[in-house]
């Protein structure tokens, strides 16, 4: 398994980045709808606690997946996909990309605005943003919960994307993304 990217697959390296993240993304959207439900207490302050300490971790792995991005060659589309579906999947892409940044980036100034510190882990804590603010912390509450349904959008296009060439065309797409595999068929 090749750690970089080559033209025909992703490499291991992007793999991780791909899955780990997705992963990740997956619990934070599923532990934010559980914790909007809660009543103020220590089970929410250690879930808050807990999703900003993710939140974190997400936004760093974002950061170091789009350096390797640059740094990677991007694997062609696969030979046979209409533009149409070329078109779609990049533009998915986009917006998983800024959704994958706006939303731990809103939620880190919705706390800084709130006054709250995000922590990380216990380990250390990021710096505030900004100082309290409420008009601040509205708009970054609203951006956050918005960018929430955006991103569950792009999932489920992303997810919807990959079964349907998997299920339905056959292709290679899913296997150039799993470490397991090697993908057979050749690429534009």
């Amino acid at each position: 398994m090749c750690l970089k990217n080559t033209a025909e697959r992703f490499g291991f390296v992007a793999q991780g980045f791909h899955w780990v993240i997705g992963l990740l993304i997956i619990g934070m959207l599923a532990l934010g709808f559980y914790m909007a439900d809660l009543e103020p207490g220590p089970e929410m302050l250690k879930l808050y606690g807990l999703h900003k300490s993710f939140g974190a971790l997400v936004l760093m792995l974002v950061i170091l997946r789009i350096i390797w991005r640059l740094m990677n060659v991007t694997p062609s589309p696969l030979a046979g996909h209409a533009r149409w579906e070329v078109v779609l999947a990049k533009s998915v892409q986009g917006i998983l990309y800024l959704a994958m940044l706006t939303m731990p980036l809103s939620g880190w100034l919705l706390s800084s605005s709130a006054g709250y510190p995000v922590s990380f882990f216990g380990l250390f804590d990021l710096p505030a943003l900004v100082g309290k603010s409420k008009p601040l912390h509205d708009l970054a509450e609203e951006i956050h919960e918005i960018t929430a349904f955006v991103l569950i959008g792009a999932l489920t296009l992303h997810i919807a994307g990959a079964l349907k060439h998997h299920i339905i065309d056959r292709d290679e797409t899913i296997a150039r993304m799993l470490p397991w595999t090697k993908p057979t068929k050749p690429t534009e």
